[in-house]
């Protein structure tokens, strides 16, 4: 795992500028660094370097290929690069390796099939730069799930390129201008998602796509390689026709395979164990083929609400892994809050970055790689939402949108407080109605969605944090995205199909894949997620979903897997998020701190929130009557952000 920057340009410059951006990544790659540029050509490529196989020299990038003719900059594991040199040594025998890294067998194959061919033949996770002396061309690619990040775009004559965006503005000329648009994409998701990035004219690049770019071709060309809603449909059209123990078996065998790739590395390697499904899954497949205990970790929390660590501990207790927890207290889980906007570089708000960072800096006391369980829930329908909104459409799809514009007009035309007093009053006659907790923001809730056309509308609002973006953000025009106008073609797929094909697309990449992939990266740990093998998202796709959804239980081909190595009751259990008690640290150990960034005139002076409705939203939070943690986070964090990017 690695960092990767450079630039493509008409000025003359220098190495000191390369050298700069690449240790803007320093925790990216501590175990070495290095630069490759050519003045005449306008190109510099930079490198850092956490060295996981081959830890020789010869690992040393940028690299240049066998003929001369390449040069590469590399961040990411080609996880079949060993079959890859086999396959490469039968078509091309002038080869003369240098070393073992899996980085010199990719630069071979790029040199030998060319990049479309290449790329479709590697198993892994990657980001690349490679520049080609011939045709005075740049090729960025990045792998097909988005596990490794890519940031680019023009500033001035200066292409810039880089895995985080600290690298892009370590480059004297860079131009931090806030795109508002893409402000208000942050404030419906969390988290900004690709193509877009906080600064106007700098760009991710999409997951499964290439780009080439030259000086004299200033607009990227960009490829698809692999897309998942082709994936989608080529499965749905290829669907899987055996027994359910056929599935179960093959789908075993898949993970065995992704997993034993994966557990190849020549550091110390652990896994990430929450005692769920998906990350039980992972340990038991890797326990299953090592000699040795595997190294497992766990964040545990004092609020029971939160705490899954005696589960994690069970699992690994049965499995017999050397097993690792740490309970953190809430000033621990808070004092990583002044640290997100270095870890993030741009605004990102989900706030189970806090224990992510914390269980990674915990792994890397022991491990430089560990394994995960991330991509179950988007591959086998784990979402409790794909379930609830299909369910919901159905009944609402039955009532006329009129009438239901008029009772969701009706439940808001009495306030969340008074609906709480009514539900206390009735508690007597209707004990059941009673004892649901703050059912007035519940009900408030619920009339949001009740109008909506479609059960992709009402997904949309689900997922929403502010729905209506551009009313929040001045001078800010939400632009189209998957969820927001540009569907993709997914006629193909029913109601929970087209929810988990849409959070492939953008939840995962751009909330799971960036969160992990910036809390590890944070304290120089490596993370792989087997479950991305493309092998098994492919499979996952031929599977009907009945193998996923079976009488109401989620993950129903995972869990055969997983009860064929743990015990059915260590698992079954209340799904439960990792996340932290944000909405009672606002109006406790926090609220200073957050009174201070949601301040009114504060947010007056600084032009980019209107701040009535923040105002209003904060003032019901403290009082108990709404929980508004999202939307107010959404708010803190960009303000944090803002502050420290002007410091």
């Amino acid at each position: 795992m690695c960092g990767i920057t450079g630039f493509l340009s008409n000025h003359i410059f220098s190495p000191e500028q390369l050298s700069n951006m690449a240790d803007a990544m320093f925790r990216r790659g501590p175990d070495d660094s290095g630069i490759w540029h050519n003045n005449d050509a306008g190109i510099g490529l930079a490198h850092r370097r956490l060295a996981i196989v081959d830890l020789s020299p010869a690992g040393h990038q940028p690299m240049q290929s066998g003929n001369g003719r390449y040069v590469i900059a590399f961040n990411g594991e080609i996880y079949n690069h060993h079959k890859l040199r086999t396959e490469l040594e039968k078509t091309n025998l002038s080869i003369n390796w240098r070393g073992h890294s899996d980085t010199e067998t990719l630069l071979a194959a790029l040199e030998t099939w060319g990049i479309e061919a290449t790329l479709q033949r590697c198993i892994g996770m990657f980001a690349i730069a490679l520049w080609d002396k011939h045709t005075q061309t740049l090729t960025l690619a990045r792998d097909r799930l988005g596990e490794k990040p890519l940031y680019y775009g023009w500033q001035g004559d200066t292409f810039l390129f880089g895995s985080e965006l600290k690298a892009l503005k370590a480059y004297p000329a860079f131009q931090a201008n806030i795109d508002r648009d893409a402000l208000c994409l942050y404030m419906r998701h969390n988290y900004i998602p690709a193509p877009y990035s906080i600064y106007q004219g700098i760009h991710k690049l999409l997951p499964g796509t290439w780009l080439q770019v030259s000086r004299q071709q200033r607009e990227p060309h960009i490829q698809t390689y692999w897309s998942g809603v082709d994936i989608s449909r080529q499965g749905k059209a290829n669907s899987f026709t055996g027994s359910h123990e056929d599935a179960v078996n093959a789908l075993e065998n898949l993970l065995k395979d992704a997993i034993k790739q994966q557990m190849m590395a020549d550091v110390p390697l652990g896994a990430f164990l929450s005692g769920g499904i998906d990350s039980s899954t992972v340990v038991a497949l890797m326990q299953a083929q090592s000699t040795q205990p595997i190294k497992t970790f766990s964040i545990g929390f004092h609020e029971g609400l939160y705490n899954e660590a005696t589960h994690a501990k069970a699992v690994a207790q049965y499995l017999g892994t050397d097993h690792t927890e740490l309970y953190v207290t809430p000033d621990e889980c808070m004092q990583v809050i002044p640290r997100l906007p270095t870890l993030y570089d741009e605004p990102f708000a989900d706030s189970s970055q806090i224990p992510t960072f914390l269980v990674s800096q915990l792994a890397r006391q022991h491990v430089t790689v560990s394994l995960s369980g991330d991509a179950g829930d988007e591959l086998f329908a784990g979402y409790n939402r794909y379930q609830l909104t299909a369910n919901t459409w159905g009944k609402l799809s039955r009532i006329p949108r009129p009438l239901r514009q008029w009772i969701a007009k009706i439940i808001t035309s009495v306030s969340p407080a008074s609906w709480n007093h009514i539900a206390a009053t009735l508690k007597a006659v209707i004990p059941a109605f009673g004892q649901w907790a703050n059912i007035g923001d519940k009900l408030h809730k619920g009339a949001g969605v009740m109008a909506s056309h479609s059960a992709a509308d009402l997904y949309q609002g689900m997922v929403s944090g502010w729905q209506h973006p551009s009313n929040v953000i001045i001078g800010g025009t939400e632009p189209s995205t998957f969820l927001t106008g540009s569907l993709p073609d997914l006629s193909h797929l029913n109601t929970v199909e087209r929810m988990m094909v849409l959070d492939l697309l953008t939840y995962l990449p751009d909330d799971i894949l960036c969160k992990v992939d910036r809390a590890a990266m944070g304290v120089s740990l490596e993370s792989r997620v087997p479950f991305l093998d493309h092998r098994v998202v492919e499979f996952a796709w031929q599977l009907p979903l009945e193998y996923k959804l079976r009488e109401g239980q989620t993950k129903w081909v995972l869990r055969q897997v997983l009860y064929r190595h743990v015990p059915k009751e260590l698992i079954e259990r209340p799904k439960m998020g990792f996340g932290v008690p944000i909405d009672s640290w606002l109006r406790g150990s926090l609220r200073d701190w957050a009174e201070n960034l949601l301040d009114e005139s504060r947010l007056s002076q600084e032009g980019y929130f209107n701040p009535a409705p923040i105002r209003q939203k904060w003032k019901e939070h403290l009082s108990g009557q709404r929980n508004w943690q999202h939307h107010l986070w959404d708010v803190l964090i960009f303000n944090q952000w803002l502050n420290h990017n002007r410091s």
